[in-house]
């Protein structure tokens, strides 16, 4: 016979589940995460989105594995946080990696939750914003694991020039966690903290027999400045999530929306005579572009892309008239003098 529950025990088992998923790994593991100058996935979407917006889905998904001892291990939500909330007001999808749990390795359900928001996104016309901490495909799923990525990228593809897609590496991420955020819009990487690799230096070791560290494989700077693949390098995790909300005040939801537009107390109609001289009459004498931008652009603000790579060009956003705009301009600064005069 069927027991009939006691009157409030659905809220109670409701409530236990609930603590269970906000709890992610533990406090032993949240406290690891913090000593290692981390945030916790929970802390980073917090931290992004405007205060009480967010709403989550597929809370209590636990994944399907039942080999390996992973019938034991079923931890509710599964090491994935995905939901919608607001910033500056505006619709945003979200995801964000756990590492305290599996070490954020994608199952074959966490890749159907972050492909319902990315599906979500691209029927409403949101950004997507993924937090990764992962250290790939989660190997007790084998081929199961590997299809998840392979919906994602697919979804990545899709959304490409539709919706705004941004990453941010904020730990450890390897495999799958960095093939979809290199094919996103913009990636964010934390100076000291994120590692963004095909592999690590273990492996490296054991197949080349090449020692390498993992900030020169796969660190912030490495993919800021020497492979491109990063766009932007923040001190820590809080930094991080404020320059991801900075650069989503430049661009429009989406491939319809107009730029959005922020209020400017720098007149329509200001003149800058440093313009007269910043840029010298002998073209052989170098200048700094970005005095040129800023004295151009509103309150003298501009947010730089790529400011580590190939920087003999400067890209980036700035405000006219409190409107959006793109900037590409070539750097005098960086020109070998000497070199180019020999030219001449």
């Amino acid at each position: 016979m069927t027991k009939i529950p006691e009157p409030g025990e659905p809220i109670v088992d409701l409530r236990r589940r609930n603590a269970a998923v906000e709890s992610g790994g533990g406090a032993e593991r949240r406290e690891r995460e913090h000593k290692a100058g981390k945030l916790t996935a929970r802390e980073r979407v917090v931290l992004l989105l405007d205060e009480g917006t967010f709403e989550e889905l597929d809370k209590f998904v636990t994944h399907r594995s039942d080999e390996f001892g992973m019938q034991d291990q079923r931890p509710p939500g599964d090491g994935f946080i995905t939901g919608f909330g607001r910033m500056d007001g505006r619709l945003v999808y979200v995801f964000a990696q756990d590492f305290t749990v599996f070490g954020g390795s994608l199952s074959e359900t966490n890749a159907l939750k972050i492909c319902k928001i990315m599906d979500l996104a691209m029927r409403t016309g949101a950004p997507v914003i993924g937090l990764n901490d992962s250290g790939g495909a989660r190997i007790q799923e084998g081929v199961r694991s590997l299809a998840g990525y392979a919906d994602i990228f697919l979804r990545n593809t899709l959304a490409s020039g539709v919706v705004p897609q941004i990453s941010a590496i904020m730990g450890p991420c390897a495999g799958g966690a960095v093939y979809s955020p290199a094919i996103t819009d913009f990636i964010f990487m934390t100076r000291d903290t994120s590692y963004m690799f095909i592999t690590g230096p273990d492996v490296i070791k054991t197949v080349t027999h090449e020692d390498v560290s993992k900030q020169d494989l796969g660190g912030a700077m490495t993919h800021n400045a020497t492979s491109g693949v990063a766009h932007f390098v923040a001190r820590d995790d809080a930094e991080c999530l404020a320059m991801i909300r900075e650069l989503m005040s430049f661009l429009p939801s989406n491939n319809l929306d107009d730029v959005p537009r922020r209020a400017t107390s720098d007149p329509v109609d200001r003149a800058d005579a440093a313009l007269d001289s910043l840029v010298p009459a002998d073209p052989t004498l170098p200048y700094d572009i970005k005095d040129v931008i800023e004295s151009v652009a509103d309150d003298k603000y501009f947010f730089e892309v790529q400011e580590h790579f190939a920087k003999n060009l400067v890209i980036g956003f700035a405000r006219l008239d409190g409107r959006s705009v793109g900037i590409v301009a070539n750097q005098k600064k960086s020109v070998n003098v000497n070199a180019l005069s020999a030219a001449d």
